[in-house]
């Protein structure tokens, strides 16, 4: 039955949207896409091509470049890793820098349009999983089954700080912290397409549930 379904999923920054999305799609048979990894593409190319004197990225560059920029997912190692123009970033894309600035990316009217095209393609057939800041309000409004995620702040800072020392990244917690305050205010409050709970959105907080825990929860009300 859930086959060719369509489900999104939303949330804040380190609920585990994407780790816990691919499980779930795996589970299912679904083909899972991490949205939030094109943005993340997109920040990397603005850090790479388009730095001004600053050493911040120029955002009319970068907007003017986005014809320069191909986004792809490929398959590796049994998982969809991205590639831009050619070379794969799944990797780099993680780096404190580029999550320092993907808010202020995300938030750009032209990147956002670049994208949604995209993401809408690549849901048309069913069978897909996909996680973001607005898939259920914005991309798959009309999904059949809306998750968003959520959890405390001082939680999502440990989980993004451990995953952030298995990268090899020396970055004390408290940076973390208030990173992620920073990018839920830009995300929760930028005007085009904010991030917020679709209106029939099944809420999951996992402050205190494990990834399988959130995984199993998930399951029951999809299945």
């Amino acid at each position: 039955m859930t086959k060719n379904w369509v489900i999104a999923i939303d949330g804040y920054s380190s609920t585990g949207k994407s780790s816990i999305s691919k499980v779930i799609a795996k589970r299912l048979g679904l083909i899972h896409m991490d949205t939030g990894a094109l943005y993340r593409g997109i920040t990397f190319y603005g850090l790479s091509h388009c730095q001004n004197a600053d050493n911040k990225i120029d955002l009319q560059q970068l907007i003017g470049d986005l014809p320069k920029i191909n986004l792809v997912f490929e398959k590796k190692n049994d998982e969809l890793q991205l590639f831009l123009n050619g070379i794969n970033i799944d990797k780099e894309i993680r780096q404190p820098q580029v999550s320092a600035n993907v808010s202020q990316v995300a938030k750009l009217p032209d990147v956002r349009a670049f994208l949604l095209d995209t993401q809408r393609n690549i849901a048309k057939k069913g069978g897909v999983i996909m996680d973001g800041r607005d898939i259920g309000t914005v991309v798959l409004p009309n999904a059949d089954c809306k998750f968003f995620l959520t959890a405390s702040t001082d939680e999502r800072s440990k989980r993004r700080h451990l995953e952030l020392l298995g990268f090899g990244e020396n970055i004390s917690i408290e940076e973390v912290k208030q990173n992620l305050i920073e990018r839920d205010k830009i995300d929760s409050e930028r005007e085009i397409a904010p991030l917020r709970q679709a209106h029939d959105a099944i809420l999951i907080d996992n402050s205190n549930l494990t990834k399988e825990q959130t995984i199993e929860l998930m399951l029951t009300y999809i299945k």
